[in-house]
């Protein structure tokens, strides 16, 4: 169980390390090729130390790694800039976003999948303005109105994920106490509910609900999200979220339990189409 940064290392470097096995290159003939002494290409492949995006990119020139998803996700791991040097989005908000909340937004942003459940509250990929203010408010008290607008505007942007070419594959299961639970009153909650059926409806968003009549269930020690990779699945990872921090997991043992939690979660959880039907049902009743 590792923070983000240790974990991006980690990955980072155990995916170098294969692609330059995969060039025939040992790590001394790597170095010699990019100017470095050997020691630093297996600080980097070990994950014992950062590695700059500059370094990155250069290592996969020296590899011929030609695939632009590959070299895009690496070089998120590696400092969140794009393939062309150039800063992503959530860069502007630094002073704003703790790094754990940027390294998830990082990791989103590249995932060709992410598989949640949600036991409290609606995905912030699918909130409404109006929710997502609220749900911060309430996480975050006393929080001056600028900040607030802030952190709003990131969790829009956020769901750019879906619209984007291809576009993020979101599977959510979601507990019916998060369509219960009145988060900014009657109206903010019957906008988000019109939201979610709207969501449901899109061919890239899986939505299920998870009643109350299913009883006890896998889900209930918390929600979690799996994000995976196109790329390759070497760097899937699962994300917890703690009030002050996010813990990763990335053992192999640990992605297939979580793979086969949210497996058990969707085959008890209701099917899209019933989703679609309760949630329509909860939004004509609320």
């Amino acid at each position: 169980m590792q923070h983000g940064p240790a974990v991006r290392r980690r990955k980072l470097g155990a995916e170098l390390r294969a692609l330059r096995t995969s060039a025939g290159l040992t790590s001394g003939e790597a170095a010699r090729l990019v100017g470095w002494h050997q020691s630093k290409v297996s600080r980097i492949e070990t994950g014992t130390s950062g590695v700059k995006p500059a370094d990155v990119r250069l290592l996969l020139d020296a590899y011929g790694v030609g695939d632009s998803q590959l070299r895009e996700l690496l070089m998120v791991l590696a400092g969140s800039e794009d393939s062309d040097g150039r800063h992503h989005w959530w860069h502007a908000y630094r002073g704003v976003l703790p790094p754990t909340y940027r390294d998830f937004i990082s990791l989103e942003s590249q995932a060709g999948a992410m598989r949640t459940l949600e036991t409290s509250v609606v995905p912030g990929l699918l909130q409404t303005p109006e929710y997502a203010r609220a749900v911060t408010r309430a996480a975050v008290e006393g929080l001056p109105e600028d900040r607030l607008d802030t952190l709003v505007e990131v969790r829009l942007a956020r769901q750019d994920v879906l619209r984007a070419d291809p576009p993020l594959k979101l599977s959510a299961v979601l507990d019916e106490a998060v369509l219960r639970r009145e988060v900014g009153g009657p109206g903010v909650m019957a906008r988000q509910l019109e939201r979610l059926v709207e969501a449901a409806r899109l061919p890239q968003v899986r939505l299920q609900v998870l009643p109350f009549a299913a009883g006890a269930h896998i889900g209930v020690t918390g929600p979690f999200v799996i994000f995976s990779f196109s790329s390759t699945s070497d760097l899937d990872v699962v994300v917890l979220d703690h009030l002050t921090s996010s813990l990763y997991l990335e053992r192999k043992e640990d992605l297939q339990a979580y793979t086969e939690a949210f497996n058990a979660l969707q085959i008890h959880a209701l099917s899209p189409e019933d989703s679609l039907d309760f949630i329509a049902g909860t939004a004509a009743g609320a």
